[in-house]
C-alpha cells in the first residue's frame, strides 16, 4: 500500500483538526497521522494518488506540499 507525505503548514490544534476531519472521511484513506508538532500529514491509500490527497488537504485552506 502506498504511502504518501505530506508538509503542512498548521498553528493549532483546528487547523490540525480540520486536516484530519478531511482524511477521515476521504473514501480510499486506510489509515493517516496528522503531527501538528511536525507539521507533517502521512497517509496510507491504495485507491487515491498523491494529487488527490493532496488537493484534499489544501481544500481545507492549508499550505500544503508533497514532502521531500
Amino acid at each position: 500500500m502506498p504511502v504518501y507525505k505530506y508538509d503542512v503548514t498548521m498553528t493549532c490544534s483546528g487547523c490540525s483538526g480540520a486536516v484530519t476531519r478531511v482524511l477521515s472521511k476521504l473514501d480510499g484513506v486506510n489509515s493517516f497521522d496528522v503531527s501538528l508538532e511536525t507539521q507533517k500529514v502521512t497517509v496510507d491509500s491504495d485507491k487515491l494518488s498523491e494529487q488527490e490527497i493532496l488537493e484534499k488537504i489544501q481544500k481545507t485552506g492549508k499550505a500544503a506540499k508533497v514532502a521531500a
